[in-house]
């Protein structure tokens, strides 16, 4: 067998150490969460005796705020694909006036800057009474992942063939049966990474969640965090234990998920 040529094996070895030095902070994290409570300052790069302590102190302090950033990434996939879903399928299928305009003016709501739809947010969930609520946090980071999955969506149901929409429709399928039995179904790759992306918005959100919250009532993770810095700022191994927790659920998607994604992607781009 010849061997690779030195220029391959230089790009190998850049591209582990590159991959690397991405890694060391998980790594580290990882590390931090299972070593004794105290000054991470005395953490050896290997934990030799776990200790589990943190995790569990992490659970009972923000048990709670895990489930809440839960609850609201999955309200807000739901809501984002149910009100992109049929708004891409009729920019993408049927001829309408203006279709390029009301793309450019999706595209325009996300260059808004987050402060300015938090700040605007506040002001009408106060008269509404949706402050410190999961309703107004579901609402609020849908509004990051409706233009999104409508972008998506649009550029993916543009290569559905319209015979077969057509065929439905000579079968007497209304239009709505035609986008639920026959235009979702093979688009499953395209929502499937809508969907993730959404949840990646909403899991990570700090913006709406510091903004819209006053109370401790509803307060997602990556609050509980922000604040449980400043009150346990020496047990780290709690901090970094919580930090843990919260990569789980998207880490997880994305290795289940991964195959979908890379299919929905790239639909969309071939025609």
């Amino acid at each position: 067998m010849k061997r690779p040529p030195a220029r391959d094996r230089l790009s190998t070895l850049v591209g582990i150490a590159l991959l690397a030095v991405m890694l060391f902070p998980v790594y580290w994290m990882v590390n931090a969460s299972l070593q004794p409570a105290g000054n991470l300052l005395r953490a050896g790069w290997f934990p030799r005796h776990p200790d589990f302590g943190g995790y569990a102190t992490a659970l009972h302090d923000q048990g709670r705020n895990l489930v809440t950033s839960l609850v609201v990434a999955l309200g807000s996939v739901v809501l984002s694909l149910a009100l992109a879903a049929p708004a891409a399928y009729a920019l993408a299928q049927f001829r309408l006036r203006g279709t390029r305009l009301m793309l450019l003016g999706v595209l325009v709501t996300q260059m808004v800057p987050g402060i300015v739809v938090a700040n605007a947010l506040y002001s009408a969930y106060t008269d509404l009474g949706l402050l410190n609520s999961w309703l107004g946090l579901v609402l609020a980071d849908s509004t990051a992942g409706v233009p999104f999955s409508i972008l998506l969506l649009h550029a993916f149901l543009r290569g559905v063939p319209r015979e077969i929409v057509e065929a439905a429709r000579v079968d007497g399928a209304g239009r709505l049966r035609v986008l639920w039995s026959v235009v979702l179904p093979v688009s499953r790759n395209a929502l499937i990474t809508a969907g993730l992306f959404t949840f990646l918005f909403s899991w990570s959100d700090f913006l709406f969640a510091l903004t819209l919250n006053t109370t401790d009532t509803v307060r997602p993770v990556t609050v509980g965090i922000y604040e449980y810095i400043g009150a346990h700022t020496n047990q780290w191994n709690a901090i970094m234990a919580t930090a843990v927790l919260a990569s789980l659920p998207a880490s997880a998607l994305l290795v289940l998920v991964q195959r979908h994604v890379t299919a929905g992607l790239t639909g969309g781009a071939v025609k």
